[in-house]
């Protein structure tokens, strides 16, 4: 059967900065090193012409600033390659309607309703302790970025949206993979630019579109855990019976669910994931998280007073979202003309702030090719130059669920390491792929061990 579905419409389309980027993909084993030349060689505004279309690359703080902060409503909010995972959600708007969208919103990622969550995040890491014990006990390898999803999706179901999972999560995992990976479009763009017809199931990527979408439906449908009043499910439930929020309909809850299922899932489960493969290098690392968690919180459950107080483990994710940002590149799309260190910005420009680069430049970071938690510890921290760490972006679009994915992987990293030690057993250094996030190229392979 001809694929009927709009949701494939935008896959691998010309005009998406990521279809441009994909040349990376087929760099080397770090392609941001091209990137990171590139700025080393001609300055801070990088003009380039890709086809049709002009994109400025920005590698300095003060740039970052401007877009974000001074002159934020000249920069509007870009994410056209993912319109057919997020819809209408508030993460593909800007100005007055993205406001008006995220508003009601905002209270569940306050701080105070952190100290809810995280008994729900505790039952998620639970879970899979009694699934890594397992692994331990077969002894097979495992790919750790599946894992930290998967994690990352319970606790998001449980403490979000008052549900445990009703679907698979490992096989939905692959969904994202495969449509997160944008080198796996081009072979649905070259169809349809030829003007072939495929049956979605030959068209992995475009499959994976059409399961994510019938993933929120089954969340609603399925039976809350415990009838919470304050989830973001609800606050989200009371907007679309909200008259004065015309706006936000049936569709748009169903759209706003869906970007933090993947967004959020996805930006913690790699933190996570490439934490375990720095500590995984370091016995000392480890032993200073386990005594970390001793000394907190012992033998009964961390609360999230205790997160505070976990010093070294928050530095660990700290440094791990430093050295990897899983969005190594915000793009913005210029809507009025500027001039930036003396380069012209013209309208319509894609404006890419390429975050992996000032995280990684000696500038602003001694040896920062080394994975330094304690830079993060003490008077240090303090004196770091404002915008020469943006993990979450920054200004008033700064990711709404940073604090709280923050929170996630520190407990998560402070209590599965206190029952397992990680064993990475791939390739030395692990390659990654510039893509929408910063993967591990070839996936990051572990075994685990129980301690005694």
């Amino acid at each position: 059967m001809t694929a009927p579905v709009s949701h494939i419409d935008q896959l691998g389309e010309e005009s998406s900065i990521w279809f441009k980027l994909t040349p990376l993909a087929k760099g080397p084993q770090n392609p941001m090193k091209i990137l990171m030349q590139m700025a080393e060689r001609y300055g801070g505004v990088i003009p380039i012409n890709m086809a049709n279309q002009r994109v400025v690359l920005l590698t300095e703080p003060e740039h970052f600033k401007r877009v974000f902060v001074t002159k934020a409503d000249d920069y509007i909010k870009y994410f056209d390659g993912l319109k057919p995972i997020f819809g209408k959600a508030m993460i593909t708007h800007d100005g007055a309607l993205w406001q008006k969208i995220r508003m009601p919103q905002q209270p569940a990622f306050h701080p105070d309703m952190f100290v809810e969550y995280v008994p729900f995040f505790l039952q998620a890491i639970r879970t899979k302790m009694d699934t890594w014990a397992k692994l331990a006990k077969s002894g097979e390898s495992f790919e750790m970025v599946e894992q930290t999803w998967t994690l990352a999706a319970d606790m998001i179901c449980k403490a979000l949206f008052d549900r445990d999972m009703p679907f698979n999560p490992h096989f939905v995992f692959k969904c994202v993979k495969l449509y997160t990976d944008v080198m796996n479009h081009k072979a649905v763009r070259d169809k349809k630019v030829a003007g072939e017809e495929f049956d979605v199931s030959e068209e992995s990527v475009a499959k994976a579109v059409e399961t994510w979408a019938g993933v929120m439906p089954q969340v609603l449908a399925a039976d809350p855990r415990e009838n919470r009043e304050q989830t973001l499910l609800k606050m989200i439930e009371a907007a679309v019976a909200d008259p004065s929020i015309p706006e936000f309909d049936q569709q748009q809850a169903l759209d706003e669910l869906k970007q933090y299922l993947w967004a959020g899932t996805e930006t913690t489960a790699l933190t996570l994931a490439w934490a375990m493969y720095e500590v995984s290098k370091r016995p000392e690392a480890r032993e200073r998280i386990r005594r970390e968690g001793l000394e907190v919180y012992g033998d009964r459950d961390p609360t999230a007073a205790d997160y505070s107080a976990l010093a070294y483990t928050r530095a660990v994710i700290q440094e791990t979202m430093r050295i990897y940002p899983p969005i190594w590149m915000f793009i913005r799309v210029a809507a009025k003309a500027d001039v930036i260190d003396g380069k012209e910005i013209r309208p319509g420009d894609r404006v890419a702030l390429f975050s992996y680069g000032v995280h990684h430049s000696p500038k602003y970071w001694e040896d920062p090719e080394e994975f330094r938690p304690e830079r993060w510890l003490g008077d240090a921290a303090k004196k770091r130059k404002p915008y020469t760490y943006i993990p979450f972006g920054g200004g008033k679009r700064s990711c709404i669920g940073g604090a709280m994915s923050q929170v996630e992987n520190t407990l998560a990293l402070s209590i599965l390491l206190r029952r397992f030690r990680p064993e990475y057993v791939g390739a030395e250094p692990p390659g990654i792929n510039a893509t929408v996030t910063l993967t591990p190229r070839g996936g990051l392979p572990f075994k685990i061990h129980e301690l005694n």
